[in-house]
């Protein structure tokens, strides 16, 4: 299959190409110097050309161009074009969300019937998408993801952060009482694929915590990348933001962090 995925170049779309290749699909990434994003025309064309069976949103705004509000063109605008150009020509579309659609102060677990309530920033800019997108193509695809997971301290995932934080303070401070919605990168791209040829368009949570708490996943990292950090229990920040779908349930944290204390 043909593959079009805008964020080709970001964390997740660089674990998601090497996943598809490896099942022999073609791979086409967006290039916003070449295809400005501002531009309809331009947009509706490149797409037929490319004529992708899926194209995958993934892109955000890490790599700011000077745009007026590139933040919400990046994550509102553009979204709600790719849904309208994807839904004109039958093509398959899926858009990475995120857990943050909620706010800290909203009572998780998350499942698909919760009602998003972020009203600020990141998250609030991706609630608005969500809708605006669902308003443009009724058969999109949407996936709500946490915070992702790398096996390497490269990239833009959980054990990077902990590596920067505990070089820059030399303490890691990580809540008890925190259950972060995460999974790993490897097990995130297959689910995302698998949505899209076994599932119907819907909006989809994907989460491998299963009740393990910041302060735990963080030492089990320490032992995964076999760090020397200093990491402290406090209960600071009480939230528990797991998300729940059992329409396409995810390994656990636990199949790859072998020192997570089992659940009952």
């Amino acid at each position: 299959m043909r593959v079009l995925v805008t964020g080709l170049h970001g964390t997740i779309g660089t674990h998601l190409k090497i996943y598809l290749e490896g099942l022999g699909h073609e791979v086409i990434g967006w290039n916003r110097e070449e295809i400005p994003i501002d531009n309809y025309m331009a947009m509706e064309s490149f797409v037929q050309e490319v004529a992708p069976d899926v194209l995958f949103h993934l892109a955000v705004p890490s790599h700011p161009t000077g745009k007026p509000n590139e933040n919400w063109l990046v994550h509102y605008e553009w979204s709600s074009e790719l849904a309208w150009i994807t839904h004109k020509f039958g093509i398959k579309f899926l858009f990475t969300s995120t857990v943050q659609v909620f706010s800290d102060t909203a009572k998780g677990p998350f499942t698909p019937q919760s009602q998003p309530d972020n009203d600020y920033g990141y998250g609030f800019e991706k609630r608005m998408a969500e809708q605006r997108i669902l308003y443009q193509n009724p058969q999109a695809y949407i996936a709500r993801l946490g915070w992702q997971i790398g096996t390497t301290l490269e990239g833009n995932h959980m054990g990077t952060y902990l590596e920067a934080k505990h070089t820059q303070e030399g303490t890691i401070f990580a809540s008890t009482r925190w259950l972060p919605a995460a999974s790993f990168l490897e097990d995130t791209v297959k689910t995302l694929w698998e949505i899209v040829l076994h599932h119907p368009p819907a909006l989809y949570l994907l989460d491998s915590n299963r009740g393990w708490n910041f302060y735990e996943i963080a030492t089990a990292l320490k032992k995964f990348f076999k760090k020397k950090w200093v990491i402290v229990p406090e209960e600071s920040f009480v939230y528990d933001q797991r998300m729940i779908d059992s329409r396409i349930p995810m390994p656990p944290l636990s199949d790859h962090l072998k020192h997570l204390k089992p659940l009952s």
